[in-house]
């Protein structure tokens, strides 16, 4: 049973990184303005509305005034596994779930070089959820639910605050900062057999929720080769929050005289902690005008996945030969993510976009599992603006994630391959004074 603990809370930690499976390599989110969407994400070196205070804080030092802008983001991530080896081959889709990230910003500008904001959004706001017994016939797990001891619901919600300051140098260059409070809770449970020698295999369940905090910092610079082109870079920290929370225990299916006799002496329950690496990235990107209507930009993303080499998980108390603290080796490896998009005014009112990202797994195939199958993905996105009028426009966009499927038939607890996809629809109003 210590070893099934273990697994669980192993698993928990990884309850955090599965909510952003559907948008980028490992559990990084990018989606956090419709205009940036639109591009595919293609927007370092413009970064020319409100959300700069996430892309690149140095894109403020162009927008005067008083702007506002605030949206929200609908997501429909969608997961199939299929069992292989000596799994049955049965198929299972994760429940249809509907999640709504949001992003708020406000920028002013005091004088002719520097222009403050603040931006509150949601990095990490997702989750799956498997069917409460799910998964093929695996003997050496003493069940027929393997797929459930592994992962049955996670969910999280993460706010990012973040106060920003750009400087501009002269016409040229400017510069921008940025340093961020991080909020985030976490939920998940899954299922625990239990194998009697004469009662045969039954159920007992864990669930956990946990809350972390942690700081921040990011920067960037736009610099104007000429009036046509631009290039941007923006530098985002690691940062290492500590998840703690409560454990708890509960019998389903388990006779109540073996339930209380030695499982719930061994496996009292209690606080959990793990820290968990939110890696930094590096952006660079150039953006052209080719023609008074047309402008492209196309941009590099290098993210520090290499933070994210084990997860150490402890539980308070330990009781001997019951729960206690787990370590497991991830090993990922540095990721590079590809945006290319391209914006088009087709008059004074309207503005339509398109954009595609070529992203790179950091995950190696081995360490593919329910709680996080992630893949190498292709993005499609098209997005446009509407000038309501002086003061006011919307910006829309939409976002098909494409996986590449993941075979992860050398899993020792679930051999099979994953195949997701995901639906993305963005909105965002602004108001600028």
């Amino acid at each position: 049973m210590n070893q099934i603990t273990q697994r669980f809370f192993g698993t928990f930690v990884l309850s955090v990184l599965v909510v952003s499976i559907m948008f980028a390599g490992g559990y990084q989110l990018n989606e956090h303005g419709a205009r940036a969407v639109g591009m595919g994400g293609a927007f370092v070196a413009r970064a020319s509305d409100p959300s700069a205070i996430y892309f690149n804080p140095a894109g403020l030092a162009g927008q005067g005034g008083i702007n506002i802008l605030g949206g929200i983001t609908l997501i429909t991530p969608s997961t199939t596994f299929k069992g292989t080896g000596i799994m049955q081959p049965i198929e299972t889709k994760t429940e249809s779930q509907l999640f709504t990230p949001i992003n708020l910003y406000g920028t002013y500008q005091i004088n002719e070089q520097i222009v403050v904001g603040l931006g509150v959004y949601n990095p990490f706001g997702l989750g799956t959820k498997w069917p409460e017994y799910w998964g093929p016939t695996l003997a050496n797990l003493g069940g027929v639910f393997a797929g459930s001891y592994s992962s049955v619901d996670a969910s999280i919600q993460t706010f990012y605050f973040n106060p920003s300051v750009a400087y501009k140098i002269n016409d040229e260059l400017s510069v921008g900062l940025g340093i961020s409070y991080v909020y985030g809770s976490v939920s998940m449970s899954k299922t625990i057999p239990f194998t009697h020698p004469l009662l045969g295999t039954s159920y007992f369940s864990l669930k956990m929720d946990g809350t972390g905090s942690g700081i921040n910092f990011n920067l960037g610079c736009i610099y104007k080769i000429m009036p046509e082109l631009s290039v941007g870079l923006s530098f985002r920290s690691t940062t290492e929050i500590e998840f703690s929370g409560d454990a708890k225990f509960t019998n389903k299916t388990v006779p109540a005289t073996v339930y209380n006799g030695s499982i719930a002496l061994l496996y009292p329950g209690g606080t959990g902690t793990a820290t968990l690496p939110m890696p930094g990235s590096l952006t660079a990107g150039v953006a052209y005008q080719l023609m008074p209507a047309l402008t492209l930009e196309a941009d590099v993303q290098y993210v520090l996945w290499s933070a994210y080499d084990k997860l150490d998980v402890n539980l308070t108390p330990v009781v001997p030969g019951g729960q206690g603290s787990s370590s497991s080796i991830k090993n990922w490896e540095d990721g590079i993510i590809l945006r290319g998009g391209g914006e088009y005014t087709l008059n004074p009112e309207i503005t339509l976009r398109g954009g595609l990202i070529l992203d790179i797994s950091p995950q190696p195939p081995a360490k593919a599992e329910p709680m996080l199958p992630d893949s190498d993905k292709l993005d499609v996105a098209l997005g446009g603006s509407y000038k309501i009028n002086q003061n006011l426009s919307v910006d829309v966009s939409y976002m098909l994630v494409l996986f590449m499927e993941r075979d992860a038939k050398y899993n020792p607890d679930v051999p099979g391959t994953y195949n997701s996809t995901a639906h993305v629809i963005s909105v965002n109003f602004g108001y600028a004074l």
